[in-house]
């Protein structure tokens, strides 16, 4: 039995935690979104936008292997990219 198509991402939708991790190198802006994420609740929504070039591919990986969502990773008008994570349950 297949599952039902997962909900489309909500990007008008507020994030509850913010994180501007712009000028830090990896792994920190993963360190930083991991600490972020443990003290919100399951289905928050956390953006943290970073520059590191490794973020690309960083953010990403920490989200599959934690059970993350990542909603969006979009280029931000002030530099780097901004991640938009929904924490898994």
């Amino acid at each position: 039995m297949s599952q039902p198509p997962a909900s489309p991402p909500e990007p008008s939708r507020p994030v509850d935690e913010e994180i501007d991790a712009r000028g830090l190198l990896c792994p920190l802006p993963v360190l930083k979104a991991r600490k972020r994420l443990a003290g919100l609740a399951a289905g928050a929504r956390l953006a943290i936008t970073s520059d590191d070039p490794a973020a690309v591919i960083d953010m990403p990986h920490f989200c599959a292997e934690q059970g993350h969502a990542l909603e969006a990773q979009d280029p931000d008008p002030r530099g780097g990219r901004r991640f938009v994570i929904r924490k898994g349950g």
